[in-house]
């Protein structure tokens, strides 16, 4: 982040609970939310926080007067420097409530953008943050961009500079906007260079996907032993992290770690990250990991499966759900969710603390991803020594025998096998048997 959250900023969170919002969510579990969002955020420090219950928005000030009066009291009281909003704000209430305030306010969208900025790691990560960042602040240019020519280092909403000419802003934004895509464009062509090579591998791709602080990392780590960061926070991980597992079957298989969603994540980000989140649409198997203790699962999950259906997910791609930290249940409530009639048979109850349960979802990843094979015969000339060698690598072949001029091989193989043996040994007729 930059300079201005290298010391603790002195925050406050409020959840605005609007009455024509009809949220089905309980604003003190929304509440709760926001408040791990800002404990994601480093150098804040949480003087407070409340939930606010309003009839209507204001359009000016979002606030009564009676209320932005009582606030501000509050703030000055406890020297709070940044007031965090749950919720939408627009650029106009921003600015009045900051004058009245004399704090900086960032609402739910972006304070999610900078914890972004902060996790990002890899190169397309960066560059679509920005992206992202910038595509939501053109809407508002209420702040100068001075920073845009730094690398890195936060996205200047927070203790950012003042005021400067609007279209000055425009300019040096969509300027800014079209070199990030250039730049973006050239990280995607190396991605799809990555993506043509693993697919060489003839192993399949498992997606962990879930709400954010799920224990999709930790679970990872568990299962690979890498060292991927996991923690107890909001967005652990920004960056998908791919990494070769043998599964206790024998199988080879791709496990990919891709990060977390959450409600109303913002538009922006989320067609800034549909590259990263490709992953997921390549993916051949997708494990939905769920936090079963928490009190509001079933409408993060709600929220998980729109996400995927907005990114176009096939419903072909076979999914597995992974109801994580049982650990954190008591012993009726677990008995409970075992015998429950919600609970599927592709359902299976883990703890990335204990390892509870994981034997038997990795044995059912193994089910899942163990496709129909077929028995065929190939032609192949003595000269084509390489493909031969490929079949024999992959333990398709069942036997073999020779004629005059080539090798006659019998081989068991999926789809997959046959498709990547064409790909990278041009296409032949194989003789089903």
């Amino acid at each position: 982040m930059g300079n201005n959250l290298d010391t603790q900023t002195h925050a406050w969170v409020l959840h605005p609970d609007i009455k024509t919002d009809h949220s089905p969510r309980a604003a003190s579990d929304a509440l709760a939310e926001a408040l791990a969002l800002a404990h994601a955020l480093p150098g804040l420090r949480v003087m407070g926080e409340a939930v606010v219950r309003l009839p209507r928005a204001h359009p000016g000030k979002l606030f009564g007067k009676g209320k932005i009066e009582e606030l501000g009291e509050l703030f000055k009281d406890s020297e709070v420097e940044l007031v965090l909003v749950d919720g939408h704000v627009s650029p106009v209430q921003q600015r009045n409530l900051e004058k009245d305030w004399g704090v900086k306010i960032l609402d739910r969208t972006g304070l999610i953008l900078e914890i972004f900025s902060d996790r990002a790691r890899t190169r397309e990560g960066v560059l679509q943050v920005e992206m992202a960042a910038l595509s939501y602040q053109r809407t508002r240019l209420v702040r100068a961009w001075t920073h845009l020519e730094r690398q890195r280092g936060g996205l200047g909403f927070v203790g950012g500079p003042g005021e400067t000419q609007v279209e000055s802003d425009r300019r040096a934004i969509d300027i800014q906007l079209v070199r990030l895509q250039k730049q973006l464009d050239k990280v995607g062509i190396t991605r799809e260079l990555h993506r043509n090579a693993r697919a060489k591998v003839p192993y399949p791709i498992v997606a962990l996907v879930g709400y954010t602080n799920a224990g999709k990392s930790s679970m990872f780590n568990y299962m690979t032993g890498a060292e991927v960061f996991a923690k107890d926070m909001l967005f652990a991980t920004l960056d998908p992290t791919m990494r070769a597992v043998q599964l206790p079957s024998g199988m080879d298989v791709i496990l990919s770690d891709t990060v977390g969603f959450i409600s109303n994540l913002p538009t922006e980000l989320v067609a800034s990250f549909r590259a990263t989140l490709e992953e997921v649409t390549a993916a051949h198997l997708v494990v939905h990991v769920r936090d079963i203790a928490h009190p509001e699962t079933v409408a993060q999950a709600r929220d998980v499966e729109t996400i995927l259906e907005n990114l176009g997910l096939s419903q072909d791609i076979p999914r597995i759900e992974m109801w994580n930290k049982t650990d954190m249940l008591d012993a009726g409530a677990l008995e409970a969710l075992n015998n429950s009639s919600s609970r599927a048979e592709n359902v299976f109850m883990t703890s990335a603390l204990t390892g509870a349960g994981i034997p038997e979802f990795l044995e059912a990843i193994s089910k899942a991803l163990t496709p129909d094979k077929t028995t065929s015969e190939l032609l192949l000339a003595y000269s084509e020594g390489k493909a031969r060698a490929w079949l024999f690598e992959q333990g398709v072949v069942t036997s073999e025998r020779q004629t005059e001029d080539s090798f006659a091989v019998t081989v068991l193989w999926t789809a997959r096998q046959k498709k990547v043996f064409s790909d990278q040994h041009g296409p032949r007729v194989a003789l089903e048997l």
